[in-house]
């Protein structure tokens, strides 16, 4: 039976990180009719928990919310009219929990989990039996954890458009060491495709390359490192897929880099805000698709789970692990950039 309170973090204004206070005695939530209370054991980060206390956050975001998207816990109770799940059973938050199938609308863009919707940064939650998914059974929480935003997203990418969905023999082009690109590096290799990744130094390559990297780029050395992957890709003309996390300043490289009638998917803009960036004449001078991905729905995130089952494929989870009181340092350790993959909250 759960406690009457629990500890939970909430964000209270836009000064940064100072701006997350920690409440050791919060309320559980009480249960509708069709809702699921979540006894979450974990939690795992993105850049997007970074900057909401930060006030950079292009999305709605509600006075005091609870922050985290990512969460994996155990059913603790579950309201009269729950027939989704049971007691016990093993849960993942969705981003969007209106986002089920398709397309997003912008009401589904106005339910995300720890903007408009209390997160996963507390030790007990309340959500609709509609916004869970049901854990991968090959996945413990930790690992499941990470799932959510950064597996959602990368699944998005390669098969979001069924039209243009990674084939096998295709070349995906990823940036960095996140946990969007190397969940797209992972999904690649599955489908038997051919991965070229770029990355800041020679250790990080490695590791690239025992995760199934067939090419890895150094951004620091290579400048123009979207020529060299263009060069690397088959017959040279081209990748198939960008997963472009950089945004604004990296968007010329990956122009550089794409085939003539290849996806370029623009999923963040963790290289900041440049006025100095590609314009509309560029994408039609290459004859490429650039498409935004907010995430994805519930369908996709029911699609990647059984590829990680059938495929035994592992989260790459960064080895250090913080505590839920210790969640100040963990924004601090991700935003000094220290993590390789994703960097995960255990909640007690």
């Amino acid at each position: 039976m759960a406690p009457s309170t629990a500890q939970q973090w909430t964000v209270e204004g836009k000064e940064g990180f100072e701006s997350l206070k920690f409440n050791n005695s919060a309320p559980i939530p009480k249960l509708g009719e069709h809702e699921v209370l979540v006894n979450f054991h974990y939690a795992s980060l993105n850049y997007r928990d970074l900057i909401i206390p930060k006030g950079q956050y292009p999305f709605g975001v509600k006075d005091s919310v609870v922050p985290g998207s990512d969460g994996a816990g155990t059913v603790e109770a579950v309201g009269s009219a729950v027939t989704r799940f049971k007691k016990g059973d093993k849960v993942l938050t969705i981003f969007n929990q209106g986002h089920l199938a398709g397309s997003i609308t912008p009401d589904a863009v106005a339910t995300g989990v720890g903007g408009m919707i209390d997160g996963t940064l507390r030790q007990y939650g309340a959500y609709d039996q509609q916004g869970l998914v049901a854990m991968p059974e090959s996945l413990d929480f930790k690992q499941a954890s990470s799932l959510t935003c950064a597996g959602v997203t990368a699944w998005n990418s390669l098969f979001g458009l069924p039209s243009s969905a990674l084939k096998p023999g295709d070349t995906l082009l990823t940036q960095g060491t996140g946990g969007v690109s190397i969940f797209g590096l992972q999904f690649a290799k599955a489908a038997g495709a051919r991965v070229i990744a770029t990355t800041s130094s020679d250790e990080k390559a490695q590791i690239l390359k025992k995760l199934g990297a067939d090419h890895v780029i150094n951004y620091k050395t290579d400048e123009n490192w979207g020529e060299t992957a263009k060069k690397l890709s088959y017959g040279g003309l081209g990748v198939n897929h960008i997963i472009e996390v950089g945004g604004p300043k990296t968007m010329k490289q990956s122009l550089s880099a794409i085939k003539t009638d290849g996806v370029i998917t623009i999923i963040g803009f963790l290289g900041g805000m440049t006025k100095d960036q590609p314009g509309f004449l560029e994408v039609l001078m290459r004859g490429c698709v650039v498409r935004g991905a907010l995430v994805g729905s519930r369908a996709q995130f029911e699609d990647m789970n059984r590829c990680i089952d059938a495929n035994g494929i592992k989260p790459v989870i960064d080895e250090k692990v913080f505590g839920l009181a210790e969640l100040k340092e963990a924004y601090q350790y991700m935003w000094d950039q220290k993590h390789f993959g994703k960097l995960t909250v255990r909640i007690d």
